[in-house]
């Protein structure tokens, strides 16, 4: 007889998205998953299979809440300053209990080497394709398409600096590291 879970798999992602987007993939054990998610290592095996696993249901999960800003966008009729508040809004969304936590994918990105699980670097590569895309489809609102392609990998690259960004520097640096992004289109 199968046991019956005794957690809500989503409550227990979302606290390992946590851990994931606070300590980073690298550095975030099983031993750390296990407590913070409050299962233990059998339940988080079962369920996810393994710390890849967990990981990127843990993507999955970070998707789902960035997806309000990524739908206010794609709704926006405002073009370029369009991206502009979405790029503002990130940074919010990146700020929780005043922690300033940069993207999840983002920070993966940067510390995942060539030899990482060729599953986890698919789900970062779709998720910021996810990103540009929109982009795209926003500046060709504007009529921006014969630029339209050049500007979201010029946009989709200032977003990672952006991440990389707002976990080190202030709110006035940060603010003129956006005004200046968008004078330069």
């Amino acid at each position: 007889m199968p046991r019956t879970k005794n957690y809500n798999e989503n409550e227990v992602i979302e606290k390992a998205m946590n851990l994931f987007w606070k300590n980073g993939y690298e550095t975030t054990s099983m031993q750390m998953l296990e407590k913070e998610m409050g299962i233990n290592k059998f339940s988080i095996y079962a369920s996810f299979g393994n710390k890849n696993g967990v990981f990127l249901e843990s993507i999955k999960c970070y998707k789902l809440k960035l997806n309000t800003l990524i739908s206010k966008l794609e709704a926006s009729t405002n073009g370029l300053n369009g991206i502009k508040t979405y790029f503002y809004d990130f940074l919010t969304f990146s700020k929780e209990n005043n922690c300033s936590k940069g993207c999840l994918i983002t920070n993966t990105a940067n510390e995942i080497g060539d030899d990482a699980d060729q599953q986890i670097k698919n789900a970062l590569s779709s998720f910021t394709n996810t990103v540009r895309e929109v982009f795209v489809n926003v500046l060709k609102k504007e009529n921006h398409n014969t630029v339209a392609e050049q500007q979201a990998d010029y946009l989709i690259v200032a977003m990672f600096g952006l991440s990389s960004a707002s976990r080190v520097f202030n709110a006035s640096q940060l603010n003129n590291y956006i005004e200046n992004i968008f004078k330069n289109l």
